[in-house]
């Protein structure tokens, strides 16, 4: 894990973000290298922040938000299966609904990012990875306008902060100010 979460520290160091986001302890799906992104993202978060490790790697920077990925939830494809069928156009994730928990995750959500608009771009960047995506698959079942109109947000948990929030939230960075430095001093967070 040390390995691993070395880099990332001195990429956290560097670029001081304000805003960390990450897989869940599920890895989203569950995916194995997601979970292990999940494993590393949370040991350099509090690496970067402590500084006695890694001094090599620049001066101590604590994160003020972190975030888990939360896009595959069952509301949002019950909710794209209900309009694909209004629009006649079947039912992708009929099978799936069928042998998924109920709202499982809801109870997790609490930031939602509009960013309906920026869908084929996240489209582009899934089609990148053709090793993996099959263009004619499922991932891609759901034409752009029923997704922009039926559930245009990707969806977060928020897990950490050190700022004051209200929930739900529409900003990854909501409280923070971006004038206040965050120096790792006195850091702990709640969760």
């Amino acid at each position: 894990m040390d390995e691993a979460a070395g880099p990332l520290v001195r990429v956290i160091r560097q670029f001081r973000p304000h805003v960390l986001t990450t897989y869940d302890e599920n890895g989203g799906y569950p995916h194995p290298d997601h979970i292990m992104c999940h494993k590393v993202s949370l040991a350099a978060l509090e690496a970067a922040a402590d500084p006695d490790a890694w001094p090599e790697h620049g001066p101590a920077w604590r994160v003020l938000k972190v975030y888990y990925e939360m896009g595959f939830h069952r509301t949002r494809y019950a909710k794209l299966d209900e309009l694909m069928h209004a629009n006649g156009l079947g039912r992708p994730y009929s099978t799936d609904l069928s042998e998924w928990a109920s709202a499982d995750m809801d109870h997790r959500l609490t930031t939602f990012i509009p960013c309906g608009e920026f869908y084929p771009v996240r489209d582009d960047a899934l089609r990148a990875h053709a090793t993996q995506i099959d263009p004619d698959g499922a991932w891609f079942a759901v034409p752009l306008a029923i997704q922009q109109a039926g559930w245009p947000t990707e969806d977060y948990q928020l897990v950490r902060s050190l700022v004051p929030v209200t929930l739900p939230e529409d900003d990854l960075f909501a409280g923070i100010d971006l004038g206040t430095p965050t120096a790792a001093t006195d850091w702990s967070y709640s969760i």
